[in-house]
């Protein structure tokens, strides 16, 4: 029985390497992925923790997209943080202005209708 000549050599070094070209998975050699702001977000809680949730989520979604590969999603969830984390710091910022005009108001009313002796 003869099972002919042996296949061709492989690659140098053989092994299942990463196709030729540099394809494959995950972001190119040497880039960064974009600045994710969970700081920001988590910040944002303590304005307004209902609009802070979202923007904390996609935060933490940067770069898990970004380390697969999928660089518009990172970039799309990183433009969600951010938009959320702004709306959680304006609406906070303005609960917390008309809260003080609120106090400011009522402590001027009991203030002048207390009897002067």
């Amino acid at each position: 029985m003869s099972y002919g000549p042996p296949p061709p050599a492989g690659p140098p070094g053989g092994g299942y390497g990463p196709p030729p070209g540099g394809g494959g998975y995950g972001p190119p050699p040497g880039s960064t992925p974009p600045d994710n702001g969970l700081v920001w977000a988590i910040v944002a809680v303590f304005c307004c923790w209902p609009f802070a949730i979202p923007a904390i989520i996609n935060a933490t979604k940067v770069n898990d997209l970004w380390n697969r590969g999928d660089q518009a999603g990172a970039m799309e969830a990183q433009a969600q943080a951010k938009k959320w984390t702004k709306i959680a710091f304006i609406l906070g910022s303005i609960s917390l202005i008309l809260t003080l005009g609120l106090y400011a108001c009522s402590f001027a009313v009991a203030l002048s209708s207390t009897p002067s002796y």
